[in-house]
């Protein structure tokens, strides 16, 4: 097999990976504007973003980015868990924060920016590892449908941190008291 498909032109893939950032701080504003919890939202939204830093997490603690191809944990389901687990807070903040507007706008930058990062990514994962392309074969890019064998690598706190999920981490609890405090300030 090791047939590559790319959805994105490389020099749009290019460009939109160096405007995650900003496209990050765009986000922020807008959650923040945008935003109109209710108890009865956050505490369906705010478990899903929990589930969702747990699935980053635990990437975390299992990837070596650039030294070994990570293929244990959840990389022995999805071939991009962390990206999965930012899906998933997403969600959750939305549904947290009741607004369609902004449910559109991450998704389009999931979309129009991530996708395109993802593939970005594993083009460097095939050139670095050379099992890289047997591993996407067998292991879809989103969705847990089928396993990898093995990968019986363990969690590791020193990854997680050094993977600097604690940032990741850090920022979903700031959305979480920011939405308690918009509720709590700004009720009707």
């Amino acid at each position: 097999m090791n047939q590559i498909r790319y959805w994105f032109p490389k020099p749009y893939a290019d460009q939109v990976a160096k405007l995650r950032v900003p496209f990050g701080f765009v986000l922020l504003v807008t959650f923040a504007w945008l935003s109109r919890p209710t108890p009865e939202s956050m505490a369906i939204g705010l478990p899903i973003g929990v589930i969702g830093m747990l699935i980053r997490g635990w990437a975390a603690g299992h990837l070596a980015k650039n030294e070994q191809l990570a293929v244990s944990g959840p990389f022995a389901r999805i071939r991009n868990p962390l990206y999965v687990g930012t899906l998933i807070v997403a969600a959750g903040i939305v549904v947290a924060c009741r607004d369609w507007a902004l449910a559109a706008i991450f998704a389009a930058v999931f979309l129009l920016v991530y996708l395109p990062v993802i593939e970005l990514e594993e083009q460097h994962l095939r050139k670095l590892f050379p099992e890289y392309g047997d591993y996407a074969d067998r292991v879809y890019r989103l969705l847990p449908l089928r396993g990898w064998p093995g990968g019986g690598g363990r969690f590791s706190w020193k990854r997680y941190r050094k993977n600097e999920e604690y940032k990741a981490l850090a920022g979903f609890i700031l959305a979480v008291g920011w939405l308690i405090a918009k509720w709590s300030l700004w009720r009707v």
